[in-house]
């Protein structure tokens, strides 16, 4: 196999994504305006054969571009779940950009940008690639963020993730550059071979400015301060998008990051991420209690989630990676019913977001109000629902790695978290009826009986996703 074959064999979703790119940005620039609708149904069909030739690709790992990208089971199973992400978002934005009049060709070709971006920076296997995937990711987050430039939050919203994502990617070129200077090459593998178990101070402050950029892009306390107000400010679709994709990009890279460019020196990353874990578990579920924005307490509970899926990582196992594979599997399509249900609070034509709003829903619209009941129970982590499973397997490998005290303080935050979501499930079927909400979108409507019947059933059925999860997280070690 001649070298460009071979690097089109491992790379060719991104090879996909970037042409199909190109041909959207000609329809939207010949077509003019008029083009909004049909540039965001040939991305969504972009998204969809990147996700085909994904699953379809070679199964043996291989590494090109001179070691800077890696292609593996771990990479294709992540990068599956980040063009899930953005596909659904794109399906569920159709009908929301078009009544708040936002139906530009822009924005899906800013959001399948943002997903090659995602896509690099989950096979990333060196710092330069994995600073160019990352930057690649945010300047198009940037700017969907402030997509609707009518609207003073949203507007807000765009600039502060700029400037906190600015500040936080240049902290995080700091870290590389360190870890550069003290180890002599910017690959994983050459970053692991020259950093020993009693590695020097340099080394030691370059791992952690490096984490500094990626708990930004996890929204990991104490690094997420923009999440509450982008999730509020920016656009519905823009924040499913948000809460979904990117995270999952971030997660992937901060494993794969910790796994393989510092097996020596555990017990010194350890101690980070058991941290940032505790401290996002304990603000994700208190902070959101006494929020009345269904976006912002989605925006803390994101950042709960991230700290549960952290507590994975911390076991620094195989076991544990894969715990984290499946919490990131779960936490997407919880994530993704959550906004369609979202999308679906529209009276008399106007969109509203406060959890109030849901007042009696069970009498009004008794369907969706089942769905978004399971998809709470499921975030909640109540069994037999996929979301007690993604905490049970992040739990069992922290106590098999010894971490009991963490699997204790993740199972109590859990339980703190709980109270927020029963209460919008006592708010739908307890309280007196609201005005009823418009029939959403057919869409959106598929999207929240999809996601909640995937968490129902998984129970029943979840070998393929388990076995899928636990051969990837091998491929690591």
């Amino acid at each position: 196999m001649s070298s460009f074959s071979f690097v089109l064999a491992h790379a060719f979703p991104e090879f996909l994504l970037a042409v199909g790119t190109l041909v959207l940005i000609m329809v939207g620039a010949i077509r003019g305006e008029r083009s909004g609708w049909l540039v965001t149904e040939l991305a969504v069909g972009l998204l969809a054969l990147a996700i085909i030739a994904t699953f379809l690709s070679s199964k043996a790992s291989a590494e090109i571009f001179d070691g800077a990208f890696i292609d593996d089971r771990f990479a294709r199973f992540m990068k599956i779940l980040a063009l899930i992400g953005s596909l659904v978002t794109l399906i569920m934005s159709q009908d929301y950009m078009r009544r708040a009049r936002l139906e530009q060709f822009e924005f899906p070709i800013l959001v399948v940008l943002s997903t090659i971006g995602m896509q690099v920076l989950i096979s990333a296997n060196s710092l330069i690639a994995l600073y160019l995937g990352l930057e690649l990711m945010s300047l198009a987050l940037y700017v969907v963020a402030a997509f609707n430039r009518d609207d003073m939050r949203a507007s807000e919203a765009g600039l502060k993730y700029f400037v906190l994502g600015a500040l936080s990617s240049g902290m995080m070129l700091y870290g590389a550059s360190l870890l550069y200077g003290f180890a002599g090459t910017v690959t994983f593998p050459g970053i692991a071979a020259a950093v020993t178990a009693a590695p020097s101070t340099g080394v030691i402050f370059g791992l952690v400015f490096l984490m500094v950029g990626l708990a930004f892009k996890m929204s990991t306390v104490p690094f997420h301060m923009w999440t509450p107000d982008v999730y509020e400010g920016a656009p519905t679709p823009v924040t499913a998008f948000f809460a979904a994709a990117p995270k999952v990009a971030a997660v992937a890279i901060t494993v794969r990051v910790i796994i393989t460019a510092f097996p020596a020196i555990t017990m010194q990353w350890q101690q980070i991420i058991i941290f940032i874990s505790i401290m996002s578990m304990a603000l994700g579920s208190f902070a959101a209690i006494g929020q009345v924005n269904f976006k912002r307490l989605m925006a803390y509970s994101s950042i709960g989630h991230m700290g549960f899926a952290l507590v994975g990582l911390a076991a620094g196992t195989p076991a544990g990676v894969q715990g984290v594979m499946l919490y990131m599997a779960i936490y997407v399509l919880m994530t993704l019913g959550t906004f369609a249900a979202i999308l679906s609070m529209r009276v008399n034509g106007k969109y509203i977001e406060n959890v109030a709003d849901l007042s009696g829903l069970a009498s009004t619209r008794p369907l969706m109000a089942f769905f978004l009941a399971m998809l709470m129970f499921s975030l909640a982590g109540i069994p037999p629902l996929a979301g007690f499973f993604a905490k049970w397997y992040v739990f069992l490998a922290a106590v098999q790695a010894g971490l009991y005290v963490l699997a204790v303080i993740g199972v109590v935050t859990s339980a703190v978290a709980a109270y927020y979501y029963l209460r919008i499930v006592k708010i739908m079927y307890f309280d007196e009826a609201a005005a009823p909400f418009d029939r959403a979108a057919p869409a959106v409507q598929a999207v929240l009986a999809v996601t909640t019947i995937l968490m129902l059933i998984f129970w029943t059925y979840p070998s393929p996703v388990v076995e899928a999860a636990t051969s990837a997280a091998q491929s690591l070690f």
